[in-house]
């Protein structure tokens, strides 16, 4: 996506899932509207919000509260008339779905396929958003943004897109992740009650997660070290999550497994540096955001390998086939027992940790927004 437009293009970013949910998809929202705010003088942007938004997720674009809610049925059809006397040249949904005609040019980012991959380990409200419009938003789209060349692939072979419609960018990592100072951690350590050493996991707590598998390769593993450090949940609760913990409870692990929701995101940082290795033993990650943070926080990641994971981490940490406990006992193994491996892998971990930047993000982002501008 080469091409570049001199003319002033009105550019929309539909923002109004920053205020329904956290995480994934709206910090992706938030980065990428700082990054561009840095970056693009030469447009003209208007950030959209929801109208129920207390305070703004831009600094210098324009902003404008729509009362269409997100996910809702009519959502397109409403979101299309409320967009109307904007007169936007390109609107760019980063939640997937656009409306049915919001601009004059659609972009929009795909972050990933789950709900196609593993339609059973979503809620019957978001299988139903995502599987019933998908299809129709690829093809309406006229450029998709992609994190991931693993989302790239699966676009173009369970939806049959066109490889030069999809332009992928990776995204980027947070500056508050980063090796920390010792006494920070060592408050931080009080504050939350954890322990010496752990094994970290990061994430929703859902079935797509396999946390389950996590802690029966935990449970193989205290047959041969009993003394192993115990594992530490972070996360919110998300779909299925009382079967999930009917499972985890047969397994009889006791206090072994440490739980800590709703950690404040100011604080992960601490949490990922006092951990002794990151485990995301995922079926499935658009992206994988905490397999990013602990590398650059200097913690060691252990990873499936599906999705997009080997792709964030490149050559640091292991790579697991998530559906082999045995495996996954024998990477935790290997990651708290092996401390000269382990070392070595922390600095190649903020190394590569370095290369994923939110200004990158933007940058290829707006690249598509002037390539599809120029054809207005």
């Amino acid at each position: 996506m080469s091409h570049y437009t001199s003319q002033i293009m009105h550019v929309g970013i539909d923002t109004r899932l920053t205020y329904y949910r956290t995480g994934g998809i709206s910090t992706y929202m938030r980065r990428l509207v700082s990054a561009l705010e840095v970056i693009d003088s030469h447009n003209d942007y208007t950030i959209f919000q929801s109208r129920k938004a207390a305070t703004s997720i831009a600094d210098r674009f324009k902003t404008a509260k729509l009362w269409t809610p997100c996910h809702h049925r009519i959502e397109r059809l409403a979101l299309s008339v409320e967009l109307a006397r904007f007169g936007l040249d390109i609107l760019h949904s980063p939640d997937f779905i656009p409306p049915l005609r919001g601009a004059r040019k659609h972009v929009i980012t795909v972050h990933d396929l789950t709900f196609l991959h593993y339609p059973q380990h979503l809620t019957e409200e978001a299988r139903h958003y995502y599987n019933d419009q998908i299809q129709a938003a690829v093809k309406q789209a006229n450029h998709i943004l992609a994190d991931s060349n693993a989302t790239k692939i699966d676009l173009i072979n369970m939806l049959r897109v066109p490889a030069e419609k999809i332009t992928v960018h990776m995204l980027g990592v947070d500056e508050q992740f980063c090796p920390l100072d010792v006494d920070i951690l060592e408050a931080q350590r009080q504050k939350h009650q954890l322990p010496e050493q752990y094994i970290l996991f990061v994430g929703t707590f859902e079935p797509r997660k396999n946390i389950l598998g996590l802690l029966q390769a935990y449970k193989h593993l205290l047959a041969d070290l009993p003394d192993a450090p115990p594992i530490v949940l972070v996360g919110r609760r998300g779909w299925l999550f009382d079967e999930t913990m009917q499972n985890i409870r047969d397994l009889n692990l006791g206090d072994r497994i440490l739980w800590r929701e709703n950690i404040d995101d100011s604080d992960l940082p601490a949490v990922y540096n006092l951990a002794s290795v990151l485990v995301l033993p995922s079926f499935y990650e658009g992206f994988g955001f905490p397999a990013l943070e602990a590398m650059a926080c200097g913690t060691v990641p252990i990873v499936s390998n599906r999705s997009s994971l080997p792709e964030v981490v490149g050559d640091v940490g292991l790579q697991i086939n998530p559906d082999d406990i045995d495996a996954l006992k024998e990477a935790v193994q290997k990651a708290i027992t092996d401390t000269d491996w382990r070392v070595h892998q922390q600095e190649l971990g903020l190394e590569r940790a370095k290369q994923f930047r939110w200004e990158t993000t933007a940058q290829i982002a707006l690249s598509v927004y002037q390539a599809v501008g120029a054809a207005i």
